[in-house]
């Protein structure tokens, strides 16, 4: 076994890349028609060594043919996040290892399978398409990304889909006070992947206004971009609200198990924080949209800035998928289950993104998981009686528009003079 990311030096590694390719051609010279294991399908001679040691001078070598920016340009991330992910990844599952096979002959390396798959992700091509520069084949490279983004959800999901610790919720509550919303935890919205492959029996099902079969993601988004909430796999003919009482957003509220939130506007207290959403929603205490046909200066002005901080959550989308093409182009597999793991690895990508380009020192510290996980025990009968109550306080339609109000004189009281 030969594993890539070891303690030796450059000057070694480039001296077994060139060892392996001299065995190859030795190997191949000798050799004068290859078959493969099922009679009549030949065998395509890649050149992964040669592959291999291209990839490692282009972008991995101590001074590399394209330096940082066309790294950053290319992988959408930093090389130092790009090796971290690499790493893990390798030391998760035992098959990005780089071997020898029974023939002595030195196998695909680690870069060369993570670099095959993340960029089916980041450009949504086909698996031929990486073909000619990683020097993998369709089925070695469709393997590769099934694996990757498997184990991207395993190792990642705790740390950047987490809810909103005590100190996660005090920094957001902090920055909706600064932009005008004291209480605002972020925005909320859906977007639609259209899924070209959805099974003809189910395109009733999963379409929806965009005459095409899609699947649902519902995100919750912060002013950085960080996508706090990811809800996917509903069909594409629910609407927003449909999806909303499907999600398992207030899950936390209802079982008491939330960060306490507690702050003034215009003179009145709630203990409950909201999202900025759009006029498709309910009207919920925990959701605040626009006014419809807003008269009156204050009014305006409210739906104004509502509609200009709730587009958080849609500069999220963007950016994603930008990132990675292949949530924005029609989904070409079968499978819901694989759809649910790209979409989700591709959310946990995004924040590491964030994470790795913010310098500020929120994100730059170390969260103890262990030590927000709290166990709460209480009576059944209690509990449900917690869960009727707290789900009538979340509905609370009264309380929605009394809340709306109080914002509206608030923002008129800081920017109404200008």
């Amino acid at each position: 076994m030969l594993m890539f990311f070891s303690d030796s030096s450059d000057e070694e590694d480039e001296l077994l890349l060139l060892v392996a390719i001299e065995e190859e051609q030795a190997a191949s010279e000798g050799q004068s028609r290859q078959r493969g294991s099922v009679p009549g399908h030949a065998v395509i001679d890649r050149g992964h060594c040669e592959g291999a040691a291209r990839l490692y001078r282009d972008y991995f070598a101590n001074n590399p043919v394209y330096g940082d920016a066309l790294f950053r340009r290319r992988f959408r991330m930093t090389r130092r996040l790009f090796l971290r992910i690499a790493a893990a990844v390798e030391q998760h599952d035992p098959w990005f290892w780089q071997r020898r096979d029974a023939t002595g002959k030195l196998g695909l390396s680690p870069l060369q399978k993570m670099t095959a798959a993340i960029r089916q992700l980041e450009y949504g091509v086909s698996s031929d398409a990486v073909d000619e520069y990683v020097q993998i084949g369709a089925s070695i490279v469709m393997l590769a990304l099934r694996k990757f983004f498997q184990a991207i959800v395993v190792l990642f999901s705790d740390e950047y889909l987490r809810a909103p610790t005590a100190e996660d919720t005090a920094r957001l509550l902090a920055e909706g006070e600064r932009r005008g919303f004291p209480g605002m935890l972020g925005s909320i919205d859906c977007t639609h992947w259209v899924w070209k492959n959805c099974p003809k029996a189910w395109h009733g099902a999963y379409t929806g206004h965009t005459r095409k079969p899609s699947i649902v993601l519902e995100a919750v988004a912060s002013y950085d971009l960080w996508i706090w909430h990811a809800f996917f796999g509903m069909p594409g003919s629910l609407n927003d609200i449909n999806v909303l009482h499907r999600s398992n957003i207030f899950t936390r509220l209802t079982d008491g198990t939330a960060p306490n939130v507690s702050y003034t506007v215009n003179g009145n207290r709630y203990d409950m924080g909201y999202y900025l959403g759009d006029g498709i929603y309910p009207e919920w205490t925990t959701i605040v949209k626009a006014i419809p046909a807003p008269r009156g200066n204050k009014s305006v002005h409210f739906s104004v800035m509502q509609a200009s901080v709730r587009k958080d959550v849609e500069r999220a989308f963007g950016v994603l998928q930008s990132r990675f093409a292949i949530v924005r182009g029609p989904a070409r597999v079968w499978d819901q289950n694989t759809l649910q793991n790209i979409m989700t690895a591709c959310v946990i990508m995004h924040n590491m993104i964030i994470e790795d380009e913010n310098n500020s020192a929120s994100t730059e510290q170390v969260f103890d998981f262990m030590r927000e996980t709290t166990t709460v025990h209480r009576d059944p009968n209690q509990g449900i009686l917690h869960y009727v109550e707290a789900t009538q306080a979340i509905r609370n339609r009264a309380m929605h528009h009394q809340l709306r109000e109080d914002l509206v004189e608030h923002l008129w009281s800081l920017h109404g003079t200008q």
